[in-house]
């Protein structure tokens, strides 16, 4: 399982989770094979364009991820997100990537199945 934290740093999965997913300096990717982590990459968001939120969903699209955990997302993005098909976590707790694959493996992140979890977007 390949899934996309926005991060502050690249520092691993020791980064720290960014606030806004499409504005976060980098994303982290992690690879999970039966919950362990087998591959930690972090990239440079390339950021927005004039396409606003929606240049950042084919910023992470374009990884191909299985899914994107968030400290919080607005609607319009998290329906983009739906329909590309991509599951979508939210996780306002965890201030790092190892904190926040913890919680994801152990089925304490809740889906947001294209809601919003902010109305700032």
């Amino acid at each position: 399982m390949k899934i996309v934290f926005p991060t502050d740093e690249n520092n691993g999965f020791l980064s720290k989770r960014g606030a806004h997913f499409g504005k976060a300096k980098y994303y982290t990717i992690v690879t999970l094979q039966e919950d362990t982590i087998v591959d930690v990459e972090g990239i440079s968001n390339p950021g927005h364009n004039a396409n606003g939120c929606s240049d950042a969903i084919l910023n992470i699209m374009a990884l191909a991820p299985d899914a994107l955990v968030v400290s919080g997302i607005g609607g319009s993005p998290a329906a983009g997100f739906a329909k590309a098909g991509l599951d979508v976590f939210v996780d306002h707790e965890s201030p790092t990537v190892q904190e926040s694959i913890t919680r994801l493996t152990r089925n304490m992140l809740q889906a947001i199945n294209g809601q919003g979890t902010c109305s700032t977007h």
